[in-house]
């Protein structure tokens, strides 16, 4: 069986196949076994008290009885739940340390289309759980659930000011007004819709605000961080300085200049580790990034001083490395950006926020400071509905990915990899030459649809 877990939890379509509401009232069980186990159950006996848990969704209709169900089967297994609706992923995560709750959940399928859902949780401060907790949890799904009784079942209750809580907690990572600084915001119909215009005005930004009336349905349709167009053309419309795109979910961002170019997270997380290096803030002049970060970051690193740690893809990846090293800065290509001097996950609007006080520092536009790092061509192919879980046992696509390799030579690289929540495979060539990087991935992904489809 595969595993249920993916990338970033379990995700799919919503009362389909996975994501139903039967399995999210057992999965919140299996959770609360496991995650109020061993040492943390004794400590939690001796206090007298009932584990708690934040609990938080993205606006898609069916977000509603899954996280009803998750509800149900925290409660039915004594935990308390403080139920903050809709709100950011990367809410959910500071509200779980931030009142020290013992664990946390997100019921959102982030940049998916509206049909999907997704279930992931945090663990005891609000990191994400590593994959052997996700195992433990999978596997307690055929255990006996906790059976409290009387008193000791789970209350549910709302958690009336988590916005509030964590719009002062973005303004207190800030060390800068963002006065004078004209921001259009692209919510995505999601879940940053109020939070995220909410802290860029309080902030003192003159903010605009596109994507900001979700339904249920219309979450990411057409807007947000994978559909651009819409925010390069309200930014030059408006004549504002800079546009921020979220995802559904907000754990991510991608920026537009004022000429309406796109700035990727490669980009972002170049010119936010110059300025903390700048400012002393940079642990060990350190950056961490994901395989699938361009080639243009890590030279651009390099000539700045600045070491490159590299993980696989995944915000999850990136926080362990940052957090075995005691590193400060770390993201992916995407716009997932970790400062782990304010949050233990991605976070779309803290990271918008940072890159709207660097150009407010400096005095340089956007395009300025991204003009530190030059784009190496990169072509990503999605190869879809295939058996991704042979990719590395094929020998044929491994003979194909050693001649690709060849011919690229030192300036160019290769990387396949599976999708964690999706039957695809990603081919992705960086070249000098665009030509051949099109020409080589086009020829991999044939490869790889042939062998897998």
């Amino acid at each position: 069986m595969p595993r249920l877990f993916g990338t970033d939890g379990v995700r799919g379509l919503a009362n389909g196949d996975v994501i139903t509401a039967d399995l999210a009232l057992r999965l919140a069980q299996a959770a609360a076994r496991v995650l109020t186990s061993g040492r943390h159950a004794a400590e939690l006996r001796a206090s007298g008290r009932r584990p708690t848990a934040v609990l938080g969704r993205d606006p898609r209709i069916s977000g509603e009885f899954i996280a009803s169900a998750v509800a149900a089967g925290l409660a039915s297994s004594g935990i308390d739940v403080l139920d903050a609706g809709v709100i950011p992923t990367p809410a959910t995560a500071y509200l779980v340390g931030a009142v020290e709750a013992d664990f946390g959940v997100m019921v959102s399928a982030s940049h998916n289309p509206a049909p999907d859902n997704g279930i992931k949780f945090f663990a005891l401060g609000g990191t994400k759980l590593p994959d052997a907790v996700e195992d433990r949890i999978e596997q307690a799904l055929d255990e006996p659930k906790l059976t409290p009784t009387g008193a000791d079942v789970g209350r549910i209750r709302r958690f009336a000011d988590a916005e509030d809580r964590y719009i002062l907690h973005l303004l207190g990572a800030l060390d800068v007004r963002l006065d004078g600084l004209r921001v259009v915001i692209d919510a995505a119909n999601g879940a940053a819709a109020a939070v995220s215009p909410q802290a860029f005005s309080d902030a003192g930004a003159s903010v605009v605000v596109i994507g900001n009336e979700p339904d249920g349905m219309n979450i990411n349709d057409g807007v947000g961080s994978t559909h651009l167009e819409r925010l390069q053309a309200a930014v030059v419309e408006h004549g504002a300085h800079l546009g921020i795109a979220h995802d559904g979910d907000a754990d991510r961002c991608l920026a537009v200049d004022a000429d309406g170019r796109v700035v990727d997270g490669d980009r972002m997380m170049a010119i936010l580790a110059l300025s903390l290096r700048d400012r002393g803030m940079l642990k060990d002049d350190t950056l961490v990034a994901t395989v699938m970060s361009n080639l243009g970051l890590r030279i651009a690193m390099a000539e700045a001083g600045i070491s490159l740690v590299e993980t696989a893809v995944g915000d999850r990846y990136v926080l362990e490395a940052l957090t075995e090293r005691g590193l400060s800065l770390g993201g992916e290509q995407s716009g997932h950006i970790i400062f782990t001097s304010h949050a233990t996950t991605g976070d779309g609007i803290l990271t918008g926020l940072m890159l709207a006080a660097e150009m407010v520092r400096t005095g340089k536009s956007l395009a300025e400071l991204a003009s530190v790092m030059t784009v190496y061509p990169q072509v990503l192919v999605n190869v879809r509905d295939v058996d991704h879980h042979r990719l590395h046992q094929d020998e044929e696509i491994a003979a194909a990915v050693t001649e690709a390799e060849r011919r690229l030579g030192s300036v160019g690289r290769v990387l396949l990899r599976p999708s964690g929540t999706e039957p695809l495979v990603r081919v992705m060539v960086e070249a000098q030459d665009a030509a051949l990087a099109e020409q080589i991935s086009e020829s991999l992904a044939s490869v790889v649809r042939a062998r897998l489809g």
